[in-house]
C-alpha cells in the first residue's frame, strides 16, 4: 500500500481575513492557483484503478498520524488498492474548497457534515451516496444521516468522527482551589472573579486564526436565544441588529475582561498549553484541545457544558461538530473511492484513529466504546444528551459569510467591544447581499 503524503509546504497560521486575501488573489490566475489541488487522478482523470486519492484537512501531527494509521487498515480490505494521501493546512484547505471542488478534486475528501455538506452539494460539486447509505445506514443514528443528508433528500457524506465543544478545565486545579462547575452565567462571573484574584487568566482565548471565537458566539447565542434563533440566524433568516443579537454581546462584553488578554496575536494551540500549563482555568474550545496535552495528563482534562443563560432554553443545545468525507463528483477511481468511505463507515478506521488521537468519539454506533477515556466517555454522554446539535458557525452558515463577515466582524468587536453597534450594522449589511 502506498501511503504517503506529496509535497505541501504549508502555509503559515493565518487568520482567515488574510487567507481569503491569498484565496481570491489566487483564484483570478487559475481555479486551484497551485495551492489546494488533487495529488493526482481525481475527478474525472482516469486516474490508476489500484489508487484512491485523499484530500486531507488534517494537518496537525496528532490527528494527520491518526489518519493515517487508519487508512492503512483499508489495504487488507481493499483488493490491491492502495491511497495517496493529499494534506493541506487545516484553514487553507477550508478556505480553498470551493476552487478545489470545482478544479480536480481528490476522489475522497475531508470535509463537515451539515450545512456546509449541503452547500457544495446543492451545487452538484460532491458525489451523490445515497447507494452507499442503503449499505452502511445501519451504522449511524438518525441525526447523522440527517447531517449527511442534502436538501434534496439524498446522502452526500460519511461521518467518521464528532467531537464536543464545552468548557474544559484541569481536575486537579480545581480540586486544589476548591473550584466548583458554575450552572448559570452569574456562577461563570463569580468564579471567573475568583481565578483572577487566584492569578489565574480564568479563560483562555486565542483569536489569531480567525474561527475561534465562533464558538464563543454560537455558545451565547444558542444559550440566550435558543437553537432555532441561532440556526435561523446563520441561515440568513433573521436579522443581525436583532436586539436578540445585540444582547448576546453585551453578555459578551461583560465575559471579555475574564478572557486571556492579546488573543488576536494567539494561536488556538497556545491558548491551550496555557490551561495544559496550568495558567488558565478554564478554555471554552473542542475537545480537540486535548491533543495539546501529554498522554499522563489527559486524565486530568475535563469539561462541562457552557453554563445557561436564558433558563427557557437552559442548556439543551451542544456545539458537536462532525468530521467525516465525501466523494468527488467525477472520481478517477469512482469504485476505489466508494470501497473506501464504506470503510470508513466501519467501527474499524475510527477506532484505529482514536488510538492516536482520542480528543474526539467514534460516530459508527456499533464502536466499541469500553476503551474510551473518561472525556471521550463524558462527550459521548454529553453529544448523546443534546435536545439540539450545532456544527459551529463556519459549518452552520454560508461559507462567504463566515469567511467575510463573521470573522472581521469578531475580529472588530474583540478590538473594540464598544463598535458593537457598527459591528452589527456591517454583519447585517453582507447577511443582506449573501443571504438573496
Amino acid at each position: 500500500m502506498v501511503l504517503h503524503t506529496p509535497g505541501s509546504t504549508p502555509l503559515p497560521h493565518f487568520g482567515r481575513r488574510t487567507m481569503l486575501r491569498v484565496m481570491l488573489a489566487g483564484a483570478g490566475v487559475a481555479a486551484t492557483g497551485g495551492l489546494l489541488s488533487a495529488c493526482g487522478g481525481g475527478s474525472g482523470s482516469g486516474g490508476d484503478s489500484k489508487v484512491v486519492t485523499f484530500g486531507n484537512n488534517l494537518s496537525d501531527q496528532v490527528p494527520k498520524d491518526a489518519i493515517t494509521a487508519a487508512l492503512k487498515g483499508f489495504e487488507g480490505q481493499s483488493g490491491g488498492l492502495s491511497v495517496t494521501i493529499n494534506t493541506k493546512q487545516h484553514e487553507q484547505y477550508q478556505e480553498q474548497i470551493n476552487n478545489y471542488l470545482q478544479g480536480k478534486p481528490d476522489d475522497v475528501l475531508a470535509w463537515f457534515a451539515g450545512y456546509r455538506m449541503r452547500f457544495f452539494a446543492d451545487q452538484g460539486l460532491t458525489g451523490d451516496l445515497s447507494d452507499l447509505w442503503g449499505k452502511v445506514g445501519g451504522n449511524y443514528s438518525d441525526a447523522l444521516k440527517q447531517a449527511s443528508t442534502g436538501s434534496d433528500g439524498k446522502q452526500y457524506f460519511v461521518p467518521f468522527t464528532q467531537y464536543p465543544w464545552g468548557m474544559f478545565y484541569r481536575k486537579s486545579v480545581w480540586q486544589e482551589r476548591g473550584y466548583a462547575i458554575p450552572k448559570t452565567l452569574d456562577e461563570l462571573v463569580a468564579l471567573s472573579t475568583k481565578m483572577q484574584s487566584d492569578g489565574l487568566n480564568p479563560i483562555a482565548f486565542a483569536q489569531k486564526q480567525g474561527w475561534p471565537a465562533m464558538g464563543t458566539f454560537d455558545q451565547l447565542n444558542f444559550r440566550t436565544n435558543g437553537y432555532q434563533f441561532h440556526v435561523d440566524l446563520l441561515a440568513g433568516k433573521e436579522d443581525w441588529q436583532d436586539k436578540r443579537v445585540k444582547d448576546v454581546f453585551d453578555t459578551w462584553k461583560r465575559l471579555l475582561p475574564f478572557h486571556q488578554e492579546n488573543a488576536l496575536g494567539r494561536e488556538w494551540q497556545e491558548a491551550a498549553q496555557s490551561l495544559q500549563q496550568k495558567k488558565s482555568g478554564m478554555y471554552l474550545l473542542g475537545s480537540f484541545l486535548g491533543q495539546q496535552f501529554p498522554d499522563a495528563e489527559k486524565d486530568d482534562l475535563d469539561f462541562f457544558p457552557f453554563p445557561e443563560i436564558n433558563p427557557a432554553h437552559g442548556t439543551d443545545t451542544v456545539e458537536a461538530p462532525i468530521d467525516g468525507y465525501m466523494m468527488a463528483k467525477k472520481p478517477g477511481n469512482s469504485e476505489g473511492a466508494l470501497k473506501l468511505l464504506e470503510y470508513l463507515s466501519t467501527a474499524e478506521p475510527q477506532l484505529t484513529y482514536l488510538k492516536s488521537d482520542s480528543s474526539v468519539v467514534a460516530t459508527n454506533q456499533k464502536a466499541d466504546t469500553s476503551g474510551y477515556n473518561s472525556l471521550q466517555k463524558k462527550a459521548a454522554e454529553v453529544i448523546k444528551g443534546a435536545k439540539h446539535i450545532t456544527q459551529f458557525l463556519d459549518r452552520d452558515t454560508d461559507p462567504a459569510f463566515a469567511s467575510e463577515a463573521a470573522t472581521n466582524g469578531l475580529i472588530a468587536f474583540i478590538k473594540d467591544p464598544n463598535s458593537v453597534d457598527s459591528v452589527l450594522k456591517g454583519m447585517a449589511d453582507q447577511a443582506k447581499n449573501i443571504f438573496k
